[in-house]
């Protein structure tokens, strides 16, 4: 957590889906304490219960959701309710490798996160990006790391979403965080 605190990532994950990365509701409670304000904790999850994002959301633990699974219209539009309509929401969309095919972007998401699969570690073919209309600010994720992350940026997205890219070994590597958050800093405009 020190790493995340002193790099200043504007956002930071919790991944509450099943995974090697998986954090509990208390685990979270705690990281989230140790959050540095101005960093927005996100909350990961793959078609989890309505009421247990709700509450991690009413008790301050996340203040945005990332969802990977089938969520629909209507399960965004219950979850906002439930939140108060103040939720933000990112919605995943898996975009094969080399194709496009079947990418929809949903209404009730505020963003949309394109990656290659939940946890893959694998970028796409983001030259498939170029004169794609994307109809609400994106992040793009999937093996994006220290060798190309200026690659990445030159895609244009709203942010870049960094997971095992930013590891050694299967754990956090303080030293990738700090410079990958470095890299995207120093190519930002004025």
């Amino acid at each position: 957590m020190a790493y995340v605190n002193q790099a200043r990532p504007d956002y930071g994950g919790f991944v509450f889906a099943p995974s090697r990365r998986q954090v509990s509701y208390k685990q979270a409670a705690v990281l989230r304490a140790r959050l540095a304000g101005g960093i927005m904790p996100v909350g990961v999850f793959v078609d989890a219960p309505l009421a247990d994002l709700a509450a991690l959301y009413k008790d301050g633990i996340i203040a945005m959701a990332q969802l990977h699974g089938r969520e629909d219209e209507a399960y965004m539009a219950e979850l906002k309710s439930l939140c108060g309509g103040e939720i933000p929401l990112i919605k995943t969309l898996i975009l094969g490798r080399d194709s496009l095919e079947g990418a929809s972007f949903p209404r009730g998401a505020d963003y949309f996160l394109l990656d290659s699969g939940s946890g893959s570690g694998t970028a796409f073919n983001w030259d498939l990006l170029k004169g794609l209309t994307i109809p609400k600010p994106w992040f793009l994720a999937g093996g994006i790391n220290l060798d190309n992350i200026e690659e990445a940026m030159a895609c244009m997205p709203f942010a870049i979403d960094v997971s095992s890219g930013a590891e050694t070994g299967g754990v956090k590597d303080g030293e990738k965080i700090l410079r990958l958050v470095e890299k995207t800093r120093s190519s930002e405009g004025p």
